[in-house]
Formats: structure tokens, sequence, C-alpha cells
């Protein structure tokens, strides 16, 4: 398998840029309603996968919770390891989210694993990959560990994208769009991504042995426990690994 991804030149032209987008400013909220919904505390430890500049792994680290940040992109790596502000409770690495299958040194470790914003799962493009990055996510949690995976929703992508075309073969949106660097240069990119329904989420989970507990409609910045519509930009999932 290729390390290399499409998405890696356009972390490294947006770099800091991106956490000036608005997808990034719910960061606090998002994680107050994933601490209670998996009941995360201080001490246990998280995997974040698709981690992007490190966010979600630095407001849980706030927190007192140990957290593993993933991602493909070493330019995010990088700045989210300049970040830390708790050192020794985030920690990051470049790896490619579809290689956790096979990193054994990462199974069976986690008290729970995130994966949200399309940070990975929904940025691949070839068949049956998505498909890895969960069976990869599953194989980290410990037994009762939880999953919580953000997904573009396939309705509202058809409903109301139309910056974008959608592939009602692969479930792909296809984007062309213009984005912006710390100082301001533009460069227009191709954007990918993989949009899901509830059922599809829910065969996923289900051939990665895991057990559904919930899949709502969110938004960045909102996630709650509204019911799936065709109405919001993204479903949240969250499943656990039976004990």
């Amino acid at each position: 398998m290729n390390d290399s991804h499409w998405f890696e030149p356009v972390a490294d032209h947006l770099g800091r840029a991106y956490l000036r987008y608005t997808f990034t400013l719910g960061t606090v909220q998002e994680i107050d309603f994933l601490v209670e919904a998996l009941d995360l505390r201080p001490g246990q430890r998280v995997l974040d996968v698709g981690c992007g500049p490190g966010r979600h792994a630095h407001e849980l680290a706030r927190r007192g919770i140990a957290v593993h940040g993933i991602d493909i992109s070493q330019r995010f790596v990088d700045i989210a390891r300049a970040d830390c502000q708790v050192d020794a409770l985030a920690t990051f690495e470049r790896l490619d989210a579809r290689r956790l299958v096979d990193a054994g040194e990462h199974h069976g470790v986690y008290d729970a694993v995130i994966c949200l914003c399309q940070g990975a799962f929904g940025l691949m493009t070839a068949a049956g990959d998505d498909d890895t990055v969960v069976t990869g996510m599953a194989a980290c949690l410990r037994p009762g560990g939880v999953l919580a995976l953000s997904a573009f929703n396939s309705y509202f992508a058809v409903k109301y994208h139309d910056a974008a075309t959608f592939d009602a073969d692969t479930g792909v949106s296809h984007e062309l769009t213009d984005i912006r660097n710390e100082d301001g240069k533009v460069a227009q990119v191709d954007l990918w991504t993989g949009c899901y329904t509830p059922r599809e989420l829910r065969l996923m989970i289900a051939a990665a042995r895991l057990q559904l507990v919930r899949i709502s409609s969110v938004a960045p910045g909102e996630y709650g426990l509204a019911a799936p519509t065709t109405e919001s930009p993204e479903f949240l999932v969250i499943a656990r690994r039976p004990a």
C-alpha cells in the first residue's frame, strides 16, 4: 500500500490556516459532547485518527485524558506537536490510517478511538479503504472500548451541495475549490469525500465486529443525539467493541 495520499499537498499548503476555517471552530462543544457520550475520564487513553493539527487531541489533553494522534500529513503532525500544552498527555505521529490493521503496537490499547471531521475516514477514494480504516480502528480498542466516527451524509450531499459533483456509483463527492494558506496565497485543489447513509454505516460497523450504540445527525460544533435526517451535513456514529 502506498503511504502517499491526495490530501497531503492540500495539508502542506494550508498549514495553520486550516484552523481558521469555520468547521474547525466547534472543537470545545464537540469534545464536551464526546466526553459525556463516551464516558471519558482523566487517565484514560484515546486514539485520534486523522488528527490534523491536533485540535481535538489538545482539548482532550487539557481535560486530563491521554491522547495519541495520527495523521498522514507530516505538516499537520508537526503543527500538533508544536502546539502541545500538556506535553505528557498528547503525542503525535505520521501514520496512514489504512495501516492501523497491521499496527500491532496500537491494538487493544485504547479506551476510545475518535475519527472526526473526515480526518481519514471519508477521505479515502479507493474501494474498501474506508472499511480498512474502520477495521483498524476497531482493532485498536480494548474490549469494551468505544468508537466515535463522523461521516458525510449522502442525502445532504445530493440535496444541497451544488458546488460538488456526487458520483452515485461510488458515493464520492468531488469539488474543485480554492484554499488559502497562512499568507493568503490561493491554491486550487480537488477535494474528494466519501459520503454515507446510516444503513451503510451500520453494515460497516457490523463488519468490523463492533456493536452500534447510535447514529446521530450532527454538524460541526453541533454534536448531539438527534435522529438521522437528510438535513444534517454529517452523521456521528458511536459504537462499542464487545467486552
